[in-house]
């Protein structure tokens, strides 16, 4: 969005576009103290003056989405400062057909919002759908808002999650919507992003759980609605360790290798190239090259992420000495390659007792 496409509003419009987007409990809300950081509740009525309030910067404002079992809107915490996992969220979920925004936090990491159309959805099949795709990322630690399914006796409000736009952080750049595809740079209308808001319906959500037969105990069955991954032999939308540790991190070599095959890692995600473009760029950012060298050029990334995505490539790079450096012992592609090559011990040629039990957690 250009800033040649921002459009003055008045202070009630931005106040009306705000409440529709972020509207949960009427009768109580959330606010924490900015020197302190210490969270509260407030029983007491959401009105204009408590969103014109956050909206100034005067008192944060924070919302409880649940209404006894319906939402008009979920948000995914991914609390910390790796931008990779809610690129790979939101380029998941928009190939589910669902749109979501990324917010920069009010002190690290990042919110991932979907709207729902309507008066709201039942908040269980919102969570579920959530939940998938979070697992198909291999995130499945963050944070769902809401956290229930529904409010009872034990739970009668549920847990707020602060608004974005609070007035004294956006001039930080903080609790602001960010672009995915320029380097999560902040939206210059930040008006606009809310009031181009595009609602997901609740038939989307009914077909996506069950195409992909969510909900039961069993681990869900792959997924049939779309295929994430087009590439041959790409089984698995996780990043392994090492590309987790690079993007991370940064390099101190080989930056145009590594850069190629952290996108190649980029692309077996699932992110569409522009995305993984973006990805790259913050990534390069971090990087400390050794003997004087200049840092990877914006130009140089674009090449290398279009060679990896032009062709078929689909291998990890194990063996390439610029993923080497940066393997553990953890990854499981690591643990199946030493599998393999460990030769099979040879039976025992006599026995005399078969009593070899597995032990009680196998």
């Amino acid at each position: 969005m250009s800033p040649a496409s921002a459009k003055a509003r008045t202070t009630d419009e931005k106040v009306a576009l705000f409440s529709r987007c972020f509207s949960g409990r009427t009768d109580v809300y959330g606010t924490y103290d900015p020197a302190s950081g210490n969270s509260r509740i407030v029983k007491a009525p959401v009105t204009r003056q408590v969103h014109l309030s956050h909206l100034r910067g005067e008192r944060p404002y924070g919302v409880y989405p649940l209404v006894t079992d319906r939402v008009r809107f979920l948000a995914v915490d991914f609390d910390n400062e790796d931008p990779s996992t809610p690129l790979a969220f939101a380029a998941l979920a928009k190939r589910y057909g669902i749109e979501s925004y990324i917010e920069r936090s009010k002190s690290k990491g990042y919110h991932a919002w979907v709207f729902f159309q309507g008066s709201g959805i039942p908040a269980v099949k919102a969570r579920l759908v959530a939940r998938h795709i979070l697992e198909e990322v291999e995130c499945p630690d963050a944070e769902i808002f809401p956290k229930q399914d529904a409010l009872n006796g034990k739970t009668p409000y549920g847990n707020f999650i602060n608004a974005p736009l609070f007035g004294r952080l956006v001039l930080e750049g903080r609790t602001v919507f960010v672009n995915p595809t320029t380097l999560l740079v902040p939206y210059p209308d930040q008006w606009g992003v809310l009031e181009g808001v595009i609602r997901v319906p609740e038939r989307l959500l009914d077909e996506l759980i069950e195409l992909n037969e969510l909900g039961h105990h069993e681990p869900p069955s792959p997924s049939i609605a779309v295929e994430p991954n087009t590439v041959r032999g790409a089984t698995s939308f996780g990043l392994p360790p090492c590309a987790q540790r690079m993007l991370r991190e940064g390099v101190r070599s080989n930056q145009r290798v590594s850069c190629f095959r952290l996108a190649v890692q980029l692309k077996r995600v699932g992110l569409p190239p522009d995305i993984a473009v973006a990805a790259l760029q913050v990534w390069a950012a971090r990087n400390r090259p050794e003997n004087g060298k200049g840092i990877i050029t914006a130009q140089e990334i674009l090449i290398q992420t279009s060679s990896a995505y032009a062709k078929g490539y689909c291998a990890r790079g194990c063996e390439d000495p610029a993923m080497t450096r940066y393997c553990d012992a953890s990854c499981p592609v690591r643990q199946k390659r030493q599998a393999a090559a460990t030769p099979a011990a040879a039976p025992p040629a006599v026995t005399t007792n078969d009593d070899h039990p597995e032990g009680a957690n196998s």
